[in-house]
């Protein structure tokens, strides 16, 4: 399997490459994307074997077709490595986390023997709760495989608007001979987001965080890419969706989605991409180019539309930092799609000059059109729907409504670029298609807008906290007035409870070093002067320690008149740096960071 790039032509020829020629690196030297010389094909025959294997077997049997150069034993031990039921255990309640991309059935419609309407594919039990990790986690063995084989070292540079940087991390974090450096909008990810990353204290990861939004990030990857002579000098390489290997480790899913749906390759399937920076849905394309059944692919983007308008326009706008909204599904605030290109590609049959002519347009101008109208770059607009795409949009509203929903109907809750594509996957059910919702993130990473969405739901509990908020408080005394009597059914439950003031701390902190010649914290001190008003004869009273005496310093000293002592691996701990540094969106102060921390060779 030979690849080429998407922008070669008589004056830029691009010599092919092998899938190891380019598994290290992301844009092409002349600024395209790799996409194979042709798609392998899939017979029926093989669909049929394919249906009886596991993740990982099937991962091998898909990606061998587009590793040719990789010897089958040793992909066959990389898939094994990477698709492991310990690797993806985030799996919910009633799930199997051995079927690594399991299916779960929303809606279904049997009255008239049709097959299942509207399904989830859980692809975020990885290790950081997002899709990014089906492809990195394979990245990250793949990129140690073969820099072992070619003693050699690799600087990655990525960008993320939230869940590839912490995937690429935490699949490369003490990888020999690998460095990461990660660009992130600052304080533009959920919390969840930055704390994945920002709490990563491995040598060999650093993580810059740009004043400014993904798109930005996104162009000094690029600038940097484009600048060859620093690329090959500081070995710079990518893990961004722009990276070849990643698009393919994610057309795996799709087959897999595809083959737990169906009973028999005469039967279609659809899919809804929650979409962004079109790598994604990318893979479903190539895996429908490769002769997967599927019917339509649809792309559900937020309010920053950018790919809805061309799917339903022909026009493609990129949008300006400014012009980029801060959403509640942040991963997908991006307004420039950088693997867009490889469809372009397809769908200009492959014309290479009129890939970098558009390309060069977008950057210059700030987009292109293929409606076919007066003063248009060309008609091939009309060709899109042959491909199978479809889109639509969501917005807040919507996918706090589509969690509240998902919620109340079907007990699971989606996170809010889920709850996008379950929003659009419904405008577009057609009846016999089972339509294949890819779930890209798990609700953790997004919990401030999943308690604003269900927070709005109606019960006892919920009321109660609600007049927290409102009165500061409720009442269950059962006195006259009250909001309820269940106080007479708390000592059922073994509750006791007493307070400590600073004074109280103070003397139990100087009493338990006199008595006992320990130094005991704050907290602590507080558990063990209210365990004494509770003890009982014939009766152990065990007070959890709660804290080293170390943490506050201050009133240790108050107390006893000395500083505690400090374990030795945290002597320096309150001077030590933070690995995280903030940066203006400027490529040449990103490249004197790389250079400074990766020296060449």
């Amino acid at each position: 399997m030979q690849y080429v790039s998407t922008r070669s032509d008589r004056t830029h020829p691009s010599t092919p490459q092998q899938f190891s020629d380019i598994l290290l690196g992301g844009l092409a030297p002349d600024g395209g994307l790799y996409l194979p010389e042709q798609y392998p094909q899939v017979s029926g025959a093989e669909l049929d074997a394919w249906r009886k294997l596991s993740y990982a077997d099937l991962a091998y049997e898909v990606l061998k077709k587009f590793a040719t150069d990789i010897p089958d034993a040793d992909l066959k031990a990389l898939t094994h490595k990477t698709y492991r039921a310990e690797v993806y255990c985030n799996a919910r309640a009633g799930e199997h986390a051995a079927h690594i991309t399991p299916l779960r059935v929303l809606e279904a419609n049997n009255a008239k023997g049709e097959s299942c309407r509207l399904i989830v594919q859980a692809l975020s039990n990885g290790p950081t709760l997002a899709f990014k990790d089906m492809a990195m986690q394979l990245l990250g063995n793949l990129f140690e495989y073969t820099l072992a084989k070619q003693h050699a070292e690799l600087n990655i540079f990525g960008a993320t608007s939230g869940d590839t940087g912490s995937a690429a991390e935490y699949a490369m974090r003490g990888k020999r001979g690998i460095r990461v450096f990660m660009l992130s909008p600052h304080k533009k990810m959920s919390a969840f987001q930055t704390a994945q990353m920002f709490s990563l204290q491995d040598p060999n990861i650093f993580n810059i965080a740009i004043e400014g939004v993904f798109d930005d990030c996104q162009d000094m990857v690029k600038a940097v890419s484009n600048d060859l002579d620093f690329k090959a000098r500081q070995k710079i390489g990518t893990v961004n969706s722009i990276n070849w290997a990643r698009v393919v480790a994610q057309v795996v899913y799709y087959f897999r989605g595809y083959l737990a749906a169906t009973s028999s390759n005469d039967q279609k399937v659809s899919f809804t991409v929650p979409s962004g920076n079109f790598g994604n849905i990318c893979a479903g394309h190539i895996a429908r180019m490769m002769g997967l059944p599927i019917d339509k692919l649809v792309a559900a983007t937020n309010e920053n539309d950018v790919l809805d308008e061309f799917f339903r326009t022909g026009v493609y706008r990129v949008r300006k930092s400014a012009e980029t909204y801060h959403t509640s599904s942040p991963s997908m605030d991006i307004s420039k799609a950088s693997n867009f290109e490889r469809f372009i590609f397809d769908l200009l049959d492959r014309d290479s000059e009129r890939v970098r002519a558009l390309f060069h347009k977008v950057e210059t101008a700030g987009g292109f059109d293929l409606s076919g109208k007066p003063g248009s770059d060309g008609d091939e607009f009309a060709k899109v729907a042959q491909y199978g795409f479809r889109s639509g949009r969501s917005t807040h509203q919507d996918r706090l409504d589509t969690i509240r929903d998902v919620q109340d109907e079907y007990g699971i809750t989606v996170d809010t670029h889920t709850a996008d594509g379950i929003k659009v996957a419904r405008d577009f059910l057609t009846p016999g298609v089972p339509m294949i919702v890819l779930e890209t993130a798990l609700a953790a990473k997004f919990n401030e807008t999943i308690l604003e969405a269900l927070g709005t739901d109606a019960d006892r509990t919920r009321t109660l906290f609600e007049k927290v908020e409102t009165h500061g408080g409720f009442d269950l005394s059962g006195k006259p007035g009250s909001d309820g009597d269940e106080f007479k059914r708390v000592a059922q439950y073994g509750f006791k409870s007493g307070k400590s003031t600073h004074a109280d701390r103070l003397a139990t902190i100087r009493d338990m070093q006199d008595d006992f010649d320990i130094t005991i914290d704050t907290h602590t001190a507080d558990g063990i002067k209210v365990a004494r008003e509770h003890a009982r004869p014939g009766e152990t009273m065990i007070v959890l320690e709660t804290a080293l005496p170390a943490k506050f310093a201050a009133t240790i000293v108050e107390a006893i008149g000395r500083a505690p002592t400090l374990p030795p691996a945290l002597a320096d701990l309150e001077s030590r740096p933070r690995r995280f540094s903030v940066m203006k969106a400027d490529v040449a102060l990103v490249k004197a960071f790389i250079e400074r921390h990766a020296p060449a060779h």
